[in-house]
């Protein structure tokens, strides 16, 4: 019969790495306009489209500058979005006389 024991590394106990369903569930940590932001996405790799509903913004109706450059629309879902990141959200407001 063999033995179990728990598995011990030299620096401390090994940890099983993060499920998928766990990472989804991690936060992102942003600065959006200016202001630190704390939303849950994964920590790597989020689409524009899915941060900018996880903050309340209709999509088509907002510019996003990304680090400093304006991002394209045709770029939005695609994983673009990392911890750190900083984001300038406008929204389009219509209007006039």
């Amino acid at each position: 019969m063999i033995q179990q024991r728990p598995v011990r590394l030299c620096f401390g106990f090994f940890h099983a790495p993060i499920s998928d369903e766990s990472a989804a569930a991690m936060t992102l940590e942003l600065t959006v306009n200016g202001a630190p932001q704390s939303i849950d996405q994964p920590t790597t790799g989020a689409t524009l489209v899915q941060v900018l509903q996880s903050l309340g913004h209709n999509p088509s109706l907002v510019v996003v500058e990304h680090n400093g450059l304006i991002a394209p629309r045709s770029r939005w879902q695609e994983p673009m979005i990392n911890p750190g990141d900083n984001l300038e959200i406008v929204t389009i407001v219509g209007g006039g006389s």
